[in-house]
C-alpha cells in the first residue's frame, strides 16, 4: 500500500461519535483500525499519528536546580525537574541551545516573540518577525487533521510598547502565522472545548455526551472487551472535562456582559473578572487535559500552549510566593523562584504524563509525539538569553532517542542554534526543511 492510500484510508475510516451538533473522534482503538489498518507494516510509514507540541514560561528558571546527569533509568535530575522523574526514560533535557537574534535587541519583547521561529524582530508598531515551527509544520504536515494546529494560552494577550520599542504582540504570542501576524490565542478552556469537539450553537450548554450516547452504545456493541474499557476510560475523561469547562462558562459570560456594560475589552480586565479562572493551577491543568485529548483523538497534531507570557502578573498564592511573576523572577537565585521553577516544571509533567498514559498500538500518545518545554531565558535577573531551558519528552515512534543529557554548551555558536533542534525534529515529522530561522542545518547528534 502507497503512503497515500495509508494517508486516505486513515482519514476515511477515522471511528467518530455523532450526535446533535457535535462529533467526537475517538482515540485508536485495536478492533476498529481507526487510522487505517490492524497491525503495522514495514513497509509502510506514519501509520500512527506524530505530534509536536510546545509548552511555553517566561523569564527563566531558577538555574542552580535546573539541572541534570546521567541517562535513562540512572538519570538524576535538579530539584526543579523532579516533577520529571517518572518519565525521565522518555525525556531529554537539552543545555546550551540558544535563539541569536534574541540577543543584544533589549529585554523581554525582543526575547519572546521569536522563540519559535528565530527570526529578527522589528520595533515600532509594524510587527515583523517570522513563521513559527508549529505553524510551519501545520501547513506541511497538518492537513490530515480536522485542526491543522491549536494555539491556547493561560494569559491574556497585552497591547502596547515595552520601554524598548518592541510591541508587547511579542511578549503575549509564541505561535506566527507569518511574518506579521500572531496565530490568534484561546485562553478560554469552554470555547477550546468547544472547538474540540464542534461543540457550537444553542445546544452548547446540553452535554455532548447525552447528544452522542446512542452513537456511543453502538460503537460499544461492535468492539472487543479491551477497547470497550478505552471507550469508557475515555468517554469518563472526556465527561471530566466537559464538567470542568463548564464551570467556567458562566464566568466568561459574565465577563462579556462586564465589557460589554463597561466598554471595557475583558483583555483589559484582570482575574476572575475577565472570566479566566482565578486559580491558575485549574486553568493550567484544564488547558493541558483539552491538548491531551486534541493530540490523542487525531483532532490536531500540533499544538501550542503559552503557560504564562513575558512580563507576567501571574501570582503564586498557593505557593506560599508574595511577588507576581516578573518580579520574582528578578531574585532568580530564591527558594520563591525554584518553586515557581519546579511548578512549571509539574504542568509539563502532568501533560507528559497524561500523554504517556494513553495506550496507542505499540505504545503511547507520547512514544508518537515529541513534547517541547522552552522558556525564552536562562536567568530572569539578567535577561540572560543566550541559553535557554528545554526539555523534549516523547519518541516520535522512535525517530527520536530519549533518555539522554545534550549539553551543547562549548559547542560553537553554529552548532547550537535553537533552529536547528526545530529543523531536525521537522524532518523526523517527514517535513524536508534544510533551513530555517537563523539555521542552516540540523542539529548533531540529536
Amino acid at each position: 500500500m502507497t503512503a497515500h492510500r495509508t494517508r486516505s484510508a486513515r482519514i476515511d475510516r477515522r471511528t467518530l461519535l455523532k450526535g446533535a451538533g457535535t462529533t467526537i473522534a475517538l482515540p485508536w482503538m485495536e478492533s476498529r483500525s481507526v487510522w487505517g489498518m490492524e497491525k503495522r507494516n514495514e513497509s509502510d510509514i506514519e501509520l500512527y499519528p506524530q505530534r509536536f507540541a510546545v509548552l511555553f514560561m517566561a523569564c527563566g528558571v531558577h538555574t542552580a536546580h535546573w539541572w541534570a546527569k546521567g541517562r535513562g533509568k540512572e538519570m538524576l535530575l535538579g530539584k526543579s525537574l523532579m516533577p520529571l522523574d517518572p518519565i525521565k526514560e522518555k525525556l531529554n533535557v537539552v543545555q546550551g541551545l540558544f535563539n541569536q537574534n534574541a540577543n543584544g535587541v533589549g529585554i523581554h519583547p525582543g526575547q519572546t516573540g521569536n522563540i519559535l521561529s528565530g527570526a529578527a524582530l522589528q520595533k515600532g508598531a509594524e510587527l515583523k518577525g517570522g513563521i513559527s515551527i508549529d505553524q510551519l509544520l501545520a501547513n506541511q504536515l497538518g492537513q490530515e487533521t480536522t485542526v491543522p494546529s491549536m494555539v491556547l494560552g493561560c494569559e491574556q494577550p497585552i497591547t502596547g510598547y515595552h520601554e524598548t520599542n518592541f510591541s508587547m504582540a511579542y511578549s503575549s504570542h509564541i505561535s506566527w502565522q507569518n511574518a506579521t501576524s500572531p496565530v490568534p490565542m484561546e485562553v478560554y478552556p469552554s470555547l477550546a472545548f468547544d472547538s474540540l469537539f464542534d461543540n457550537q450553537g444553542s445546544r452548547r450548554n446540553k452535554s455532548i455526551l447525552d447528544r452522542v450516547s446512542e452513537h456511543a452504545a453502538d460503537i460499544r456493541r461492535s468492539v472487543g472487551q479491551a477497547d470497550r474499557v478505552k471507550l469508557d476510560e475515555f468517554l469518563s475523561s472526556v465527561r471530566e472535562v466537559e464538567k470542568r469547562s463548564d464551570k467556567m462558562r458562566d464566568g466568561q459570560e459574565k465577563a462579556k456582559q462586564r465589557s460589554v456594560q463597561t466598554g471595557t475589552s475583558p483583555a483589559m480586565m484582570s482575574r476572575p473578572e475577565n472570566g479566566l479562572p482565578e486559580d491558575i493551577r485549574e486553568h493550567m491543568r484544564l488547558m493541558c487535559d483539552i491538548v491531551a485529548l486534541a493530540l490523542q483523538t487525531d483532532r490536531t497534531r500540533f499544538a501550542s500552549l503559552l503557560l504564562c507570557r513575558d512580563i507576567s502578573g501571574l501570582f503564586y498564592p498557593f505557593l506560599g510566593v508574595r511577588n507576581a511573576h516578573h518580579s520574582a523572577s528578578h531574585n532568580d537565585t530564591s527558594e520563591d523562584w525554584e518553586k515557581i521553577s519546579r511548578f512549571y516544571c509539574e504542568q509539563y509533567a502532568y501533560l507528559a504524563g497524561k500523554l504517556d498514559s494513553m495506550q496507542e498500538a505499540d505504545g503511547t500518545v507520547l512514544d508518537h509525539s515529541c513534547l517541547m518545554f522552552v522558556n525564552n531565558m536562562w536567568s530572569g535577573s539578567r535577561h540572560d538569553s543566550t541559553r535557554v531551558p528545554l526539555l523534549l519528552a516523547g519518541g516520535l515512534d522512535q525517530k527520536l532517542e530519549t533518555g539522554r543529557v545534550l549539553d551543547y554548551s562549548e559547542s560553537a555558536d553554529e552548532d547550537r542554534k535553537l533552529c536547528s533542534l526545530y529543523i531536525s525534529i521537522a524532518n523526523r515529522m517527514g517535513s524536508s526543511l534544510s533551513k530555517f530561522g537563523d539555521a542552516k542545518k540540523p542539529l548533531n547528534t540529536l
